[in-house]
């Protein structure tokens, strides 16, 4: 990876500890040296129902997540391995294991409810995958896509026009893939061949009725259709007899079954070139320091016994953010503009200006009546000039009265010459100095009146550049707002016309509802830009 990290094994990311949920410092380090945009890709589902072995492939790597031997859970918590993307050298592929959900050794059902719905913040593609088929009982134990509603929250406060909190899941949820190992139906419906993703399309298809049954039915299948942008299914064959199952990623490949090593590729090659990079609201890409910062966010919320929340993430990040481009640009104006390197180059831009003024001085080119006069013109001239040379920094002024003063003897004995000659002279020229005198100093005080109207005037310049480029900054994050509004009422639409279709009138108007609120939103955040 161009940022130099380099993991040549998994590392725990999320311990789960007795139930207690605790973020890896060592992890954490790791992932924040990551600076290429991250594309996050996490798996779920049940315990030893060979998720760590589709991970690995994704890593290009036989070994690396534990697969376990037994029926005992291996992957304890979440965890993770970054690895240079094979199809985008500029991004960073994160691949997240999951603790296998339902194991008996737990026992804790709110335990997995939180693991889940860490996987689905935190990735850009979430992998469910379960063996056998979409059955009613695969559905079931689905179970926690229905609790993801008592287990996120979108945004910390509800406004005017809101809706139920999960309307807005749509808009940061990952893509899903449903992944179904060891699948023996032949892929077909009413007789005909299809797809795996017409299959998946098959069985999220709801049931007419209101009792309790049916509603149970419903639930689950209605949350997946409406929380995930995207969903797409692939089917896996069995990759050997069983009795070679314990030792699969040992086993050499022509013993693993062709189909399924096929199946494998294919999945591999879409989960590679389609998942995309991890964006929060706003266009935010997300890179090695944000996931480090989403990480702790969100485990500190559940820790505290708060909700996971998207929006307080996306403030946390920003204050993060801007909090250290702050100390970077102090100190880089630290480092470039201090106050011994301002000081060192006025010193010598003085003794480049004035250096021959005063080795005229001393050769005795200003000694006769009027010499004076002429000395302190000169002198004006060349402080004019200092004045006009460019990036002289902070200790121009101090800088160019300390070198002033240090000659204030030759000064004050080109005036005792002028002094010396005879009293009629004396007098006009102490006229003619004083004259001078006060020449030079409303001279001074037109510089400074001057420089003053000069800075008013680039404040007022500075003031408005700033105004403009707020300005383009509102308007860019208005424009990227209502292209992620366009999309969430697009996916909402289209869900909304399906349901329409299916003959699921209540949920459809359920869902315009949604779609009109969403719509009040848009018209709102116009109104407040064109205000503005």
């Amino acid at each position: 990876m161009a940022s130099g990290v380099h993991m040549p094994e998994p590392q725990c990311l999320i311990e789960n500890i007795n139930g207690r949920l605790v973020v890896n410092p060592k992890a954490l380090k790791l992932l924040s040296a990551i600076k290429q945009p991250l594309v996050v890709v996490a798996i779920v589902g049940l315990y030893r129902t060979g998720k760590s072995y589709l991970m690995n492939k994704l890593a290009g790597k036989n070994k690396g997540f534990s697969l376990g031997s037994t029926v005992q859970s291996h992957t304890k918590g979440i965890w993770m391995w970054c690895v240079p993307h094979p199809r985008n050298p500029d991004h960073t592929l994160v691949l997240l294991d999951t603790e296998g959900l339902g194991d008996v050794e737990k026992g804790d059902n709110q335990n997995d409810s939180w693991l889940f719905a860490l996987a689905v913040l935190l990735s850009s593609t979430l992998i469910y995958n379960s063996v056998g088929t979409i059955s009613q009982q695969a559905m079931d134990q689905l179970h926690y896509v229905t609790e993801l509603t008592d287990c996120i929250r979108a945004k910390s406060s509800s406004g005017r026009h809101e809706v139920k909190d999960s309307a807005d899941f749509v808009s940061f949820f990952p893509d899903f893939v449903w992944t179904l190992r060891d699948f023996s139906l032949e892929l077909e419906a009413k007789s005909e061949p299809i797809i795996a993703d017409e299959y998946l399309e098959n069985s999220l298809k709801l049931r007419q009725g209101n009792d309790k049954k049916t509603k149970s039915f419903n639930e689950t299948r209605l949350c997946i259709r409406k929380f995930f942008p995207e969903k797409k299914c692939f089917i896996f064959d069995r990759p050997a007899q069983r009795k070679y199952l314990v030792h699969l990623e040992q086993l050499p490949e022509e013993d693993v079954d062709p189909e399924f090593r096929e199946q494998v590729e294919e999945f591999c090659s879409y989960i590679l070139s389609h998942s995309k990079v991890k964006t929060l609201s706003g266009g935010i890409t997300v890179n090695g320091p944000r996931l480090e910062t989403l990480v702790l966010t969100f485990v500190n919320a559940i820790s505290s016994g708060d909700l996971p929340c998207m929006e307080n993430a996306v403030l946390a990040l920003a204050e993060i953010e801007n909090s250290a481009a702050v100390q970077k640009a102090i100190a880089h104006y630290e480092q470039q503009m201090n106050m011994k390197a301002s000081s060192d180059h006025c010193m010598t831009l003085l003794q480049d200006i004035f250096g021959p003024l005063y080795e005229d001085v001393k050769q005795g080119t200003f000694s006769k009546p009027g010499g004076f006069r002429l000395f302190i013109r000169k002198r004006q001239e060349l402080k004019n000039k200092y004045y006009q040379a460019p990036r002289k920094g902070i200790q121009a002024e101090e800088t160019l009265k300390k070198y002033l003063d240090s000659r204030v003897d030759l000064d004050d004995a080109l005036l005792q010459t002028d002094l010396s000659l005879t009293e009629e002279e004396k007098e006009t020229e102490v006229e003619r100095v004083m004259s001078e005198y006060a020449e030079v100093a409303n001279k001074v005080l037109e510089e400074m009146h001057k420089k003053n109207e000069e800075m008013m005037e680039e404040k007022k310049k500075s003031y408005k550049e700033q105004m403009e480029l707020m300005a383009q900054k509102i308007e860019e994050e208005r424009s990227q707002l209502m292209a992620e509004i366009k999309s969430v009422l697009k996916l909402k639409n289209r869900e909304q016309k399906q349901l329409l279709e299916e003959g699921f009138l209540q949920e459809s108007m359920n869902l315009l509802k949604e779609i009109h609120i969403i719509k009040m939103r848009r018209t709102e955040l116009s109104l407040k830009c064109s205000i503005l």
